[in-house]
């Protein structure tokens, strides 16, 4: 079983600062299984916080495995989100720029 807290640490050293460069975004992670957490994703820089934002630019709810899978690129997120296992609420348009944002391994 992923822990979602390591997951969430691992986004910081993935983050790809040129990939957010202009961006002011908030996406927000209901985990199912875990804590919440949100990306506040601001031109160029990423801070983790935990809890919920009140007014996030999307809000993503998963499970730490598939959570885990979409991040690692083991679970395509479209896939993901096709077969429920991923739900998106808000600037659904946005979930899809999280490959970009946090590159491969």
């Amino acid at each position: 079983m992923a822990d979602a807290n390591t997951v969430i640490e691992k986004l910081q050293s993935r983050f790809d600062p040129a990939a957010a460069r202009g961006m002011d975004e908030i996406f927000q992670f209901h985990i199912t299984d875990a804590d919440d957490y949100y990306l506040n994703v601001k031109d160029g820089t990423l801070d983790i916080q935990p809890g919920e934002h009140d007014d996030p630019s999307v809000s993503l709810t998963t499970d730490t495995e598939t959570l885990k899978g979409v991040m690692n690129g083991e679970i395509n997120g479209m896939q993901a989100f096709m077969s429920g296992k991923l739900k998106a609420t808000g600037n659904v348009m946005l979930a899809t720029k999280l490959t970009s944002l946090f590159p491969g391994h």
